[in-house]
């Protein structure tokens, strides 16, 4: 009986020990599936709350999960440890997103979780695995309709932009703009300077201030939450702001005289419902979200918030949307 004993304990010790190390290699092997739905883990690269760029992000998320498609995962890096987090997400989570340029290491990451899918969002890659989606915003087509707005609207002649870093992604904003304001009025001047962090106001204020103190009299706030600070000191000093990414007039209604949005949110939120119904994902490509496809516009606020931008303008801006949808209007671009 002893003997018995002994070899039952003995078998069950083997048994747990080999369930153990299966266990071992499993990390990159489906995901950690609640009742079914698949786990999908948005990464931003600095922090929620900006009303902007990764608050769009989250509300593709939200809206899937209300929808009870999935569960969330958020994870917001601060700045650093870019790669690392990825690979945290990744442990977890059955599609992952990192949101903005910085997330380079997706490369390797993606290589090393081959059964899991990437979505990086706000840039092109390379385009080296399947198991990466690359979406990117033609937001120099938007900034080109919101650089015409702010010539027509100046009255000093010059205009401003304050960049949250001075980067590829940031300056595809600003050569729109440019672009776009000098098709309004061929002798606007435009200015810029850049803040160098996403997450400082203050600075962001001082910026703006330094364009408006060279007679910017509407300028461009293309910044995330650094924007905040460009926001108010247009409040304080009475000149007016044009918002990104979301539609951010609610803000500061009196000062906010458009945004130029890009729909972060429908895409997120198109991308994933396609894999979790259809269990469709096209990897190793870039998918440009453009004006054409939707993805890119102009918003001037609710109906009943205050229009600073005249009805005439408006239907010029309509104007020139169809033609840069129709491509009779190139829009420059700062992407390499």
């Amino acid at each position: 009986m002893r003997k018995f004993i002994v070899l039952a304990i003995s078998i069950a010790m083997v048994l747990g020990m080999a369930t153990m190390l299966s266990g071992c290699g499993d990390k990159d092997k489906g995901g950690d599936k609640k009742d079914g739905k698949p786990v999908v883990a948005v990464v931003v690269a600095d922090g929620f709350g900006d009303r902007s760029f990764y608050d769009s992000a989250k509300a593709g998320l939200d809206k899937l999960t209300d929808e009870k498609l999935i569960e969330p995962m958020t994870i917001e890096c601060r700045g650093e440890n870019f790669e690392q987090q990825m690979r945290n997400a990744a442990d977890k989570a059955d599609i992952i997103i990192p949101v903005g340029w910085q997330f380079d290491a997706i490369e390797k990451v993606a290589a090393d979780y081959p059964d899991k899918k990437f979505v990086w969002v706000d840039n092109a890659g390379n385009k080296n695995h399947d198991n990466v989606l690359y979406i990117n915003y033609a937001q120099n087509e938007g900034s080109y309709l919101v650089g015409y707005i702010a010539a027509k609207m100046s009255k000093t002649g010059t205009i401003g932009a304050v960049g949250g870093v001075d980067q590829d992604t940031i300056n595809d904003f600003i050569v729109g703009y440019e672009q776009g304001a000098k098709k309004a009025n061929p002798d606007i001047k435009v200015v810029k300077n850049y803040v160098g962090d996403f997450e400082d106001p203050a600075n962001g204020k001082e910026c703006a201030q330094a364009l408006h103190n060279k007679g910017a009299d509407v300028i461009f706030a293309v910044a995330g939450n650094s924007g905040s600070g460009v926001i108010e000191s247009g409040k304080e000093d009475g000149y007016f702001v044009i918002g990104v990414d979301s539609d951010q007039k609610y803000i500061a209604p009196e000062t906010i005289i458009c945004s130029m949005v890009k729909n972060v949110d429908k895409s997120i939120y198109d991308v994933v419902k396609d894999y979790v119904k259809n269990d469709k994902f096209e990897g190793n490509r870039t998918w440009v979200a453009d004006m054409a496809t939707g993805f890119i516009s102009v918003a001037y606020g609710e109906k009943d918030a205050p229009q600073q931008v005249s009805d005439e303008i408006k239907k010029e801006v309509e104007e020139i949307q169809k033609q840069i949808i129709a491509g009779d209007i190139k829009v420059d671009t700062a992407r390499k």
